[in-house]
């Protein structure tokens, strides 16, 4: 597999950037919920992915030899960490999404197809 670039990294940025403008045009809820679906996995999603990468730097930067090993450092490596496991702490918000689902599912189901009303 390649190695990433800050070039491609932008690209997904900009991705997930077009996907808020978008969501901000109040698309319909089953189609809005099924697109942040896979950003909030539980297991792949942005929130669990982002701790991750974060404790992978913190780790890079610690045992690479040319940065010094300081006070300074160790507390931006700590930053980092705890960054990590404040991201890791939003994994739950994939239960928020499967509950919003849901009352949009008990909403539709109600409302009925425009037959049977």
């Amino acid at each position: 597999m390649p190695a990433p670039t800050p070039e491609s990294l932008r690209t997904l940025t900009e991705t997930l950037s077009d996907v808020t403008e978008y969501l901000r045009e109040s698309p319909d809820p089953a189609e809005a919920l099924a697109l942040v679906e896979p950003l909030l996995d539980e297991y792949t999603g942005l929130p669990v992915q982002l701790a991750d990468t974060l404790r992978a730097l913190a780790r890079t930067i610690q045992e690479h030899q040319a940065i010094p090993r300081t006070a300074h450092v160790d507390l931006l490596i700590a930053e980092l960490r705890s960054a990590a496991w404040e991201q890791t702490d939003q994994h739950i918000l994939h239960y928020v999404l499967d509950e919003l689902r849901a009352l949009h599912d008990d909403a539709e189901s109600e409302q009925g197809c425009s037959r049977c009303r």
